[in-house]
């Protein structure tokens, strides 16, 4: 091999080797970091909705599409309603499947609960009006008698849901807030559809229900000859008695223009639905689902503005960190430019990489000392043996001719070491050491001149 080639291998050798513990350290840190804070999010995702074909499914295969641009897979789960979404976002239990999100109408959890079950909100999505419905003629009603307040009910037969919804558990708080004995209702637990057909046919007297007012129910009741709805004459008092409950207003002709349907305004209280997570859900999942939300639900409805939607307020659960920097600061600044994956990584990841770095400056200057002291070492080592050649010369020249042949043997001793001198190579920049080394050499060599004669070899006088 040239021996420039040699020198210039030699170095990058050395640096290699120098430069290596640092480079380990660094690593070591980076794997301990991204262990730590575990940056990439899994790939799919459980979300459980309502029962089949309701508008939670639907919403939920909204959500579903959405993040299948980012590659996350969401699975939906299908479960009774609120309450069953809550449940399982809070403890998960035996025999039940793992869920990470949940819709949750605002109402489901009791006083304390929510807090206590460890799951965060995500926001609130949309206003869930809660829907009293009527017949003419219902007990203690006189002909064309309206129901003025909750009070009315007793001695009523009201449908108010399957077990596993939220409307059970939030008619019951609110008639526990007017003082009213549940014994004095006969509650009954059937599924929306069949109700309105047992109201219709005068089977019950009212059902209850939340829900969009989208809804193809809410609508045709609305419109129904024979059928009221519940104005909450006291839906302000509701909303400053309950967090979760909102105030809202059913304007007059909103279903129908034409035919004046509803002939007069509404007042209604309404529920919020929340989008709902388990504590420890990733963070990078969190913010990709608040973003979805804002993206799905920023539209204008029969009772909300456009962008009133994702809101933090009107919640019973925690707010988590992730969806609260979402709508203080927005999307993050760099997933508006890089892909999500990429721009999410560099996020979680640029704090910890700036305090590694803090770190590792220090640490980096210890890299040229180490590179130094490596190259000279090359050189300085062989003084050892030069040192030892030097006493013996000096022990030779102070016995005089004592001893026949041994200024040959101290000559051929310090031959040989000029020769593996001769043989190392270090950079020009070192070069110095290297001619020093041999100039010595050369210094041990002359106090052998006047006995060794002109055979000296290597000699650099």
């Amino acid at each position: 091999m040239p021996r420039p080639m040699r020198l210039i291998l030699l170095s990058i050798r050395d640096l290699l080797v120098s430069f290596g513990p640092f480079a380990v350290l660094a690593v070591a840190l980076l794997a301990l970091a991204y262990y730590a804070l575990d940056p990439m999010p899994p790939k799919r995702l459980r979300l459980a909705t309502g029962p089949e074909q309701s508008a939670y499914e639907a919403i939920g295969a909204d959500y579903r599409d959405r993040l299948a641009r980012f590659g996350v897979t969401v699975e939906l789960v299908p479960t009774a309603g609120s309450s069953d979404n809550f449940e399982r976002l809070a403890a998960a239990g035996e025999g039940q499947a793992r869920v990470d999100f949940g819709f949750v109408q605002g109402g489901t959890a009791g006083p304390g609960q929510a807090r206590e079950s460890g799951v965060v909100s995500l926001g609130s999505l949309f206003y869930e009006p809660v829907w009293l419905f009527y017949r003419d003629g219902a007990p203690g009603l006189a002909d064309g008698g309206t129901l003025d307040s909750l009070a009315g009910l007793a001695g009523w037969r009201v449908a108010t849901g399957p077990p596993g919804t939220g409307v059970p558990v939030l008619f019951g708080r609110l008639l526990e807030a007017n003082r009213i004995d549940p014994g004095t209702i006969e509650r009954l637990s059937l599924e929306h559809t069949p109700a309105v057909v047992e109201l219709l046919a005068g089977g019950i007297d009212a059902v209850v229900f939340a829900s969009a007012p989208e809804s193809p129910l809410v609508r045709m009741l609305l419109q129904t000859p024979g059928v009221r709805l519940l104005d909450f004459a006291q839906a302000d008092a509701y909303e400053r008695r309950f967090g979760f409950l909102s105030k809202v207003l059913l304007p007059r002709g909103v279903v129908d223009l034409g035919a004046d349907v509803p002939p007069v305004d509404h007042r209604l209280v309404a529920t919020t639905t929340t989008l709902v997570a388990r504590g420890d859900t990733h963070p990078a999942l969190v913010q990709l689902m608040v973003q979805a939300a804002a993206a799905l639900h920023g539209e204008p409805s029969w009772f909300s503005r456009a962008g009133t939607f994702p809101a933090p307020g009107n919640m019973e659960v925690p707010l988590a960190d992730e969806a609260a920097r979402f709508y203080r600061d927005g999307r993050p600044l760099l997933q508006r430019y890089l892909p999500f994956w990429l721009a999410n990584l560099v996020d979680r990841m640029w704090v910890v990489l700036a305090a590694i770095v803090a770190v590792l400056i220090p640490l980096s200057r210890l890299v040229p000392p180490l590179y130094q002291f490596r190259v000279r070492s090359r050189v300085f080592r062989w003084y050892a043996q030069l040192r030892a050649i030097e006493e013996d010369v000096g022990e030779f020249v102070a016995a005089g001719a004592g001893r026949p042949g041994e200024a040959s043997r101290l000559v051929e001793r310090l031959d040989e070491l000029d020769a593996r001198v001769e043989r190392i190579a270090v950079p020009l920049s070192h070069a110095e050491e290297l001619y020093a080394l041999r100039s010595h050499i050369a210094l041990v060599r002359r106090r052998l001149a006047p006995d060794a004669g002109t055979g000296a070899q290597g000699d650099m006088s």
